[in-house]
């Protein structure tokens, strides 16, 4: 069967609104089924159990952004690395040559933080 580049795009383009369509769907039943009681209490500031003391501005160690950062690094990282290794032979050795140097631009900024001590938990 012969079939053009713009019927391709159409499918996709049916394929986009039905996604869109989908969400919008989903969106619209979650606003008429879900249940509505909105109070004062609901609307305070809430963190981690605690209840509101003072103002609604809380200062927040920046040690848990610096963490979150490293996760996000290496879990980037993971997401090269796994499908690079799942098809590493059909590459050959320039390829391994190209992710040792990525490894090795991630392990010096994990070297650096842990020298710097951001890794030590206060």
């Amino acid at each position: 069967m012969h079939t053009t580049r713009l019927s391709d795009y159409a499918v996709f383009g049916v394929l986009l609104l039905a996604g869109f369509a989908f969400v919008a769907a989903a969106m619209t039943a979650n606003r008429l089924l879900r249940p509505s009681a909105p109070s004062k209490e609901k609307g305070q500031t809430y963190e981690c159990g605690v209840d509101p003391v003072g103002k609604d501005w809380a200062q927040v160690q920046i040690r848990y952004y610096v963490y979150a950062f490293l996760f996000v690094l290496f879990a980037v990282e993971a997401v090269f690395l796994f499908p690079w290794a799942a098809v590493f032979r059909a590459f050959g050795p320039a390829a391994a040559v190209e992710m040792g140097v990525f490894v090795g631009v991630l392990a010096l900024g994990l070297a650096y933080a842990w020298r710097k001590g951001v890794l030590r938990w206060r």
